[in-house]
């Protein structure tokens, strides 16, 4: 929803500056549309409807996994395609994952999303309006930036749409911002007041692996973007998750490993290793073994790691395949 556009129309009209914070509540609640908000006069809601889209994006397909996960691809008033997905877990969790850009600029070589053309940043209204077309499916209560682009790219709307996101039911203990490393975002997070968290999306111990794999690197190096890291940790005395996708033959030895715990604090770092779901990119997964001899490696070297359960793989729904292909 176009909050600043609701205002503006809502003051045209003469109305009560308490209107649009009505229209709002009701929108995050998981009202479908205008017609449902009974404390408005009807002849309102009838104008907002005809003058105010409920949506700044247009649904164009969805599709279900058989694990429950639901991909959802819109597109924005100018036709640029957005993906998100809603992953149900056995525990009851409801998360979200949320784009920030239209396709990304940054060419991660195992990213299905790196390999479109570059759109544009998403508002904070189109990010917004991701996490209420879920609401509206259900109520949701975790919410991660990790769908297409780099969040801190357009660190101004990502925050913009957090501030909105506790209405919605996702606290800013409950949320987390992805980044391959852009230094200067990572910094203003640091300094925000909301207490959201922080995922380094890493894939390799060294400067070398790393720019192969994520050419941001040459730009923002390994050593600045821990110490980046690192000093967020000191101010805000939260964890930071790393992301490492696993392929085969390439970041998955044990050598890779134990270098992998020499560089990270387990005091600041907690790593999640992601099997590594297919895309066009030419790589293969790393075999279940293997990335259970990397994790057993890493933890005798005293660094705590998980192996991600993989969700929507079947729908393309899953970590590193969002490209906007239709479902």
């Amino acid at each position: 929803m176009d909050v600043a556009l609701l205002e503006r129309t809502l003051a045209d009209r003469g109305e009560p500056a308490y209107r649009s914070r009505q229209v709002w509540e009701w929108a995050a609640r998981g009202a479908s549309g205008y017609g449902e908000m009974s404390n408005l006069p009807a002849a309102l809601r009838a104008s907002l409807a005809e003058d105010v889209p409920y949506s700044t994006l247009s649904l164009e397909s969805e599709a279900h996994s058989n694990d429950g996960t639901h991909k959802a691809l819109f597109t924005t008033v100018d036709g640029r395609p957005v993906e998100a997905v809603l992953m149900r877990y056995r525990d009851g969790r409801r998360s979200i994952c949320v784009s920030s850009q239209s396709g990304c600029p940054l060419t991660c070589t195992f990213c299905a999303t790196g390999s479109m053309k570059f759109g544009r940043n998403l508002t904070a209204g189109e990010i917004v309006d991701q996490a209420l077309h879920f609401r509206r499916v259900e109520e949701i209560d975790h919410c991660v930036f990790m769908g297409m682009g780099e969040p801190m790219m357009n660190l101004d709307n990502v925050l913009e749409a957090c501030r909105r996101l506790p209405d919605v039911g996702i606290t800013h203990r409950r949320t987390a911002i992805s980044t391959v490393g852009w230094i200067p975002g990572i910094q203003r997070l640091a300094e925000s007041e909301m207490p959201i968290r922080l995922a380094l999306s890493l894939h390799a111990p060294n400067d070398a692996l790393r720019s192969e794999l994520m050419p941001v690197n040459d730009r923002y190096p390994l050593a600045d973007v821990l110490a980046a890291c690192r000093a967020y940790h000191r101010k805000r005395r939260r964890m930071v998750f790393v992301e490492y996708v696993m392929l085969a033959g390439v970041n998955d030895s044990t050598a890779l490993a134990r270098e992998l715990a020499k560089v990270l604090d387990p005091r600041v770092f907690k790593l999640n290793l992601i099997p590594y779901n297919p895309t066009a990119s030419g790589y293969e997964g790393s075999e279940r073994q293997a990335i259970e001899a990397f994790r057993r490696t890493l933890e005798k070297g005293g660094l705590r790691a998980t192996i991600r359960l993989t969700r929507g793989r079947d729908i393309d729904a899953a970590c590193g395949q969002l490209a906007a292909k239709d479902p």
